[in-house]
């Protein structure tokens, strides 16, 4: 009976040392995750998103410019962003006043065949993306009102039961017709799918990304509920020898534009979106309305 107690006592702390190993892993996650939100590079900081027009836009503070940059923190007059068929070049009206990479920007491309410059001033930090066929600028300000007033993320309690093993099956040449926050579709390759069961119910999502990193954007039953009204992101290791996958997700993390609306996040596919609820990583603290 001893020897029975005994065994009995050495499962249950593998038990409880694997829980807290487990928990301490997760917080370690939610401490990255909260650095990288308030990185000069995180989602807090964004300011504006301007779409470009073919031909010159005038940038900074004065209301007569194409894009009116925050008043505190931006002169007057910075310069001009020339769109020409897909290259991107800034003309500067106070060349010492902007910077890129420490160095004063006078005439330069900044944006061309996928490669972004940032530029700098004061606060402010700028830089082209391409979304479809559209081309946009990028505003960083890091000292925002999103960066001044965050105070963390919500959280579901940890339970390792929503670590789930998923079986990848490959889908070569697939394209995932997306849609994003702003209304704009555009097509993204897919490695795959991922099938698992989560009890008893099989579920199927289409992964973005690619082999070496899964990227997931799901929706569920608590989506403008407890979490956010979009979905939310995943993102999950390349599968083993045998093909499995594991989607933890209480790593389930709010897409950008729960914190700023000048991101353009990407919704669900109609295949990703759940029926049930996933009780698992970020909730929504509605830091914008949805």
């Amino acid at each position: 009976m001893r020897l029975l107690t005994y065994f009995v006592f050495l499962v249950s702390f593998a038990a409880f040392s694997q829980q807290n190993l487990y928990e301490k892993e997760i917080a370690a996650f939610r401490k990255i995750r909260i650095d990288s939100l308030q990185h000069e590079n995180g989602y807090l900081n964004l300011s504006g998103l301007f779409w470009l027009k073919e031909g010159e836009n005038t940038i900074g503070a004065d209301p007569k410019n194409d894009f009116v940059f925050p008043t505190e923190h931006s002169d007057s007059f910075l310069g001009t962003i020339i769109l020409n068929k897909g290259v991107v070049t800034f003309n500067s009206n106070a060349a010492n006043q902007v910077f890129s990479s420490g160095q004063s920007a006078n005439k330069m491309i900044i944006f061309e065949d996928k490669k972004a410059l940032v530029l700098s001033h004061k606060s402010l930090r700028w830089f082209i993306i391409k979304r479809g066929e559209k081309y946009a600028l990028r505003l960083r300000n890091l000292e925002g009102e999103y960066v001044r007033n965050f105070k963390g993320i919500d959280y579901f309690s940890i339970d390792s039961s929503w670590r789930i093993k998923a079986k990848f099956v490959a889908t070569h040449g697939k394209k995932l017709h997306i849609t994003d926050i702003t209304g704009r579709n555009y097509l993204e390759d897919s490695p795959g799918e991922l099938h698992f069961t989560i009890k008893g119910k099989k579920f199927t999502l289409e992964a973005g990304g690619n082999i070496d990193e899964f990227f997931i954007v799901f929706g569920d039953l608590t989506n403008k509920k407890t979490t956010y009204g979009g979905g939310r992101f995943l993102y999950a290791s390349a599968p083993d020898k045998e093909g499995n996958v594991i989607l933890d997700f209480n790593q389930s993390l709010n897409p950008p534009c729960e914190f700023t609306p000048f991101a353009t996040c990407p919704l669900p596919t109609k295949k990703n979106r759940m029926n049930l609820e996933i009780t698992a990583g970020e909730k929504s603290k509605g830091f914008l309305s949805h």
